[in-house]
């Protein structure tokens, strides 16, 4: 979903890594239980954080798995209700459809003991609205294909911390680098995560050129995602490298924006990409799929309400309301599909009259 397809090698070592790392922060932690857990299956195997976390630990502790042919969304919670299913994983839009659904506060979802959503970050407001209205701990992760789609965790111990996605699963290290000079940067500080351990990919098939790219001197794979750890060892994500704007000298990221555009009550679904601006380099638009029955905002309502959310430099300076957004085949929104679309205009300005 972020450029062009590469096949990642993961080795029989980096998988069975990967499922003890996911064993030590669920099951040694008591958060599910060896022979007694039931998980519902919505996302497609093929993905390698359903392929994973759904199949190779479901397989690993003796649950249950109830599968469904595609995600549904009165059919999952019908399940979840009938067969005390215990286990979900999902993606951010899943959340969204849940919190969307007008009987979800009235549905006895008491079996679920842990939900996680994955494939992307997702946003404070949809995390909070499904908590409280499915009274379900809901955790996040981190992870990609390359690293066997893990690589950090939030446990069911205690409060997990707002907005993050967790602590380095046991047996990998997490460092941020410099975007620029790929130098070490200190806790708290913004960068590129980079990682190390045992379920990081032998590398890209038949791309030497493409694996060299992506890893340090000192073994440390280059993510291409930006975050940055705080002292106490939780890791935050901002945004992809690629998808960060530079909008006046400064720079904005569309995950930011997208934020503070979910607090708005008439907000479904929402994706943020930078636009070419003759003035300001890039800047901010947003694609909104509003909830059903919601009224049409415009650019300006929209502006006035995240005054109190974003500085001026982040402000969106284009807004359009869509039916649907694009979405990969695990359900992720997807931006590739909306940067093609603004590209074409500017290439066809570009071309020789």
């Amino acid at each position: 979903t972020t450029g062009h397809p590469k096949g990642a090698m993961l080795t029989h070592a980096n998988l069975s890594t990967a499922v003890a790392q996911l064993q030590a922060m669920l099951i040694d932690t008591g958060t599910l239980e060896l022979g007694a857990e039931r998980f519902l299956i919505v996302l497609p195997l093929f993905h390698v954080y359903s392929m994973v976390v759904n199949m190779i630990l479901g397989i690993a502790i003796g649950a249950e798995l109830v599968l469904h042919e595609r995600f549904d969304l009165s059919a999952a919670l019908d399940e979840i209700t009938d067969s005390q299913i215990s286990v979900f994983l999902g993606v951010p839009t899943m959340y969204v459809a849940f919190t969307s659904h007008p009987d979800i506060e009235r549905r006895d979802l008491s079996s679920l003991k842990w939900c996680n959503s994955g494939g992307a970050p997702i946003a404070g407001e949809v995390f909070r609205n499904f908590v409280r209205m499915a009274r379900c701990r809901l955790l996040e992760g981190w992870g990609m294909t390359e690293i066997c789609g893990i690589g950090t965790l939030t446990t069911g111990v205690g409060n997990p911390a707002p907005g993050s996605c967790g602590v380095p699963v046991p047996g990998c290290e997490v460092k941020v680098i410099d975007l620029h000079t790929q130098a070490d940067l200190p806790l708290g500080e913004r960068g590129e995560i980079c990682i190390r351990g045992p379920q990081v990919m032998k590398g890209y098939w038949n791309k030497p050129e493409a694996t060299a790219e992506v890893m340090t001197e000192d073994g440390f794979m280059r993510t291409g995602d930006v975050g940055y750890m705080a002292p106490d060892g939780f890791v935050y994500l901002v945004d992809r490298t690629k998808d960060m704007m530079i909008c006046s000298g400064f720079n904005v990221y569309p995950r930011n924006i997208e934020e503070a555009i979910y607090r708005h009550p008439a907000v479904e679904e929402v994706i943020v990409i930078g636009v070419p601006d003759a003035y300001r380099g890039q800047s901010p638009k947003a694609f909104v799929k509003l909830k059903p029955g919601a009224a049409p905002f415009t650019i300006e309502a929209l502006r006035e309400f995240l005054t109190e959310y974003l500085g001026k430099h982040e402000m969106p300076h284009a807004l359009e309301l869509r039916a649907e957004l694009p979405k990969t085949a695990v359900g992720k929104l997807s931006k590739k599909e909306l940067y093609a679309e603004a590209a074409e205009p500017a290439e066809a300005s570009e071309s020789p009259k």
